[in-house]
């Protein structure tokens, strides 16, 4: 039998954490698991904490609660330029109780809006005080003893946020990849962009040599197509049902472009 244990605030969840007990925040992962007989989980604490699903701003950064919802996202004027994320992650149901912290641990081939958040930069705010960034969260998911309670990132200026995504089962099936990115655009020349894939690596992984390639060029097939040339360069997609690792390194490019450019898919 799996206990359960419901706290005030996530931070009381967090302080009752120990071996083979998993945090329950929207239930789409951890219901799963305990439905089809994990048992690794003993133990499920919640935290009945409204500031978790708060969404709001504070100046020109966006504040993400963990415990706020895809649908939640889709709802909020403040997460507008999120919709596409949110919207491709399962069907009305799932968007309902998905939670963006959720999706943070996400494992491949899930994590589309994990995604998202490492190609805006994102920081998070940890349950014991602390703040990570999400490139360093994501290396050291497994082994935190930590909950996700909010996540901050400036807001992008209209237009410079982009997500495409490629799945087998349109439109919320599981991405075969997808690729997030925000594209700062100077004096018509893209400046520091940040390019991160769902489905190219066991967590989202940033773009590094197509993001190296993009640096000064122009939003053209010629200034892009250095970028393109680079989109799978150092990544070593995963093999699995979904599909090849060869073929995903054969769609990146494509996908690529077409969110370079604004193509349709």
């Amino acid at each position: 039998m799996v206990e359960v244990l419901a706290f005030e605030s996530i931070a009381q969840a967090a302080a009752a954490l120990r071996d083979r007990t998993v945090y329950l925040g929207g239930g789409t992962l951890v219901m799963r698991a305990v439905n089809f007989g994990d048992s690794s989980i003993e133990r499920i604490v919640l935290a009945n904490d409204p500031s978790v699903k708060a969404i709001r701003t504070e100046g020109n950064r966006v504040v993400l609660g963990s415990g706020a919802t895809m649908a939640d996202v889709l709802a909020s004027k403040e997460t507008a330029f999120l919709a596409s994320v949110a919207r491709g992650i399962g069907g009305p149901a799932v968007r309902s109780m998905a939670t963006v912290g959720g999706n943070l641990f996400a494992q491949h081939p899930y994590g589309d809006f994990a995604a998202a958040i490492l190609a805006l930069d994102a920081k998070l705010s940890l349950t014991d005080g602390s703040e990570i960034d999400m490139g360093s969260f994501l290396a050291r998911r497994g082994s935190l003893r930590s909950l996700v309670a909010r996540i901050q990132f400036e807001r992008p200026a209209s237009g410079e946020f982009h997500f495409r995504k490629m799945s087998r089962v349109k439109p919320k099936g599981v991405s075969v990849i997808s690729i997030a990115a925000l594209i700062p655009n100077s004096a018509g020349r893209v400046s520091n962009a940040r390019i991160a894939y769902c489905g190219m690596g066991e967590t989202p992984v940033r773009a590094s040599a197509a993001e190296a390639a993009l640096e000064g060029r122009t939003l053209d097939p010629q200034g892009i197509a250095a970028a393109v040339s680079a989109a799978s360069a150092g990544l070593a997609p995963p093999d699995d049902a979904i599909a090849s690792s060869w073929y995903r390194k054969e769609v990146a490019p494509v996908l690529l472009r077409r969110l370079l450019l604004g193509e349709a898919d």
